[in-house]
């Protein structure tokens, strides 16, 4: 028997996410130590106490189901954003709400959009489902909003923009933004990933909930795997609106937030001082790896989240298993298209510098 024979029709053609390399298993394979690892966009800082002292008052109680609905995390984020607590869905990370939102609104025959080299979690679930998917050729590694516009036609559910996109860091202005919803038919649903937008410069930034006050088919999508540190975790956050809400929560599994991911996201999405030591840093260091590439003559992709994508203009793979044996952990994106590319995550002052040694040797550059 080929089960394979029996799956929904869109499984397959899919391939199982691919997720950077773990410390560990490098370790394992080479033997060796001291590694650092600039793959997956976590954040470097590492848990702050906030969060710690959070998880340890947690511990007495995990014989105890958590609470479903999420009720102090919802607070907290209703206060710090204006939102009501009506209007917000908890994901197991936002990888598990971008999926949500398509089994919520889409199914087979239904269109799905969004980017040539954007997440390529959208891809995955709209092939799951057996959604048909409209990818739209990028703009200058970005989304084409104009292209999104051409495409919708009465089958299209749900658009996807990710802002700034990962792998390739380009941004959406607000105005932007705000131009395209204002076009969008109402019963096309759109999602905004913003999992990266603690990392853009606050005066750059898209004011989200503005424009949900707007828009009521917008679905605004965020994490705290990223500049919260909480990947580990695995929790995250969609706002819209009150009926839209709604329905995705009754499609959400129960329980699918754990109370140690809670508990330390309550205590975090407070914890300003940390956040900003985050983005500073990011900042500060962003602009070293900019200045290296310009020294270097490497062309780059310029970012708003907390990684940089390097072109290096021939395959990156040999690339990326030279720095593996330097104990470097990067991230090769040839399942993006981007085979000329590496994906490097942006890491705290001495592991950039490892990282630029590297480069150094491994590319045969002058000091």
């Amino acid at each position: 028997m080929q089960y394979i024979n029996i799956v929904n029709e869109g499984v397959k053609s899919l391939s199982p996410y691919q997720a950077g390399k773990p410390i560990e298993e490098l370790e394992r394979e080479l033997g060796i130590s001291n590694i650092v690892k600039l793959a997956s966009n976590e954040n470097p800082f590492g848990l702050p106490d906030s969060a710690k002292q959070a998880i340890l008052a947690k511990l007495n109680d995990l014989t105890r189901y958590p609470d479903a609905n999420g009720f102090a995390l919802k607070q907290a984020i209703s206060q710090k954003f204006g939102v009501s607590p009506t209007q917000i869905t908890l994901g197991n990370g936002s990888n598990d709400l971008l999926e949500l939102f398509a089994h919520t609104f889409a199914g087979e025959e239904d269109e799905i959009i969004y980017s040539q080299y954007a997440f390529i979690v959208y891809p995955l679930v709209t092939k799951a489902i057996n959604a048909v998917a409209r990818e739209i050729p990028a703009n200058a590694w970005g989304h084409d909003l104009d292209g999104f516009l051409q495409a919708i036609t009465s089958k299209t559910k749900l658009i996807y923009l990710a802002n700034p996109n990962n792998p390739t860091g380009t941004f959406l202005s607000h105005q932007q933004i705000a131009d395209f919803l204002a076009k969008v038919p109402e019963q096309v649903i759109v999602v905004l990933d913003e999992a990266y937008t603690e990392f853009t410069e606050p005066s750059k930034r898209v004011d989200a909930f503005g424009l949900l006050q707007k828009h009521t088919n917008l679905i605004i999508c965020r994490t705290l795997s990223k500049a919260y540190g909480l990947a580990g975790l695995r929790i995250g956050y969609a706002v819209s609106n009150v009926e839209i809400a709604d329905l995705l929560n009754r499609v959400r599994q129960p329980f699918n937030c754990n109370s140690l991911a809670l508990a330390a996201a309550v205590a975090v999405i407070q914890d300003e001082q940390f956040i900003a030591a985050v983005a500073e840093n990011n900042r500060r260091e962003m602009q070293r790896y900019e200045a290296f590439c310009q020294q270097h003559q490497l062309s780059y992709i310029p970012s708003m989240g907390n990684f940089i994508t390097i072109d290096f203009n021939r395959p990156a793979q040999p690339i990326y298993d030279a720095l593996l044996r330097e104990g470097i952990i990067v991230r090769p994106i040839a399942g993006y298209g981007m085979p000329n590319h590496l994906r490097i995550s942006i890491g705290l002052p001495a592991e950039n510098e490892r990282c630029f040694a590297a480069l150094h040797r491994v590319l045969g550059l002058s000091v």
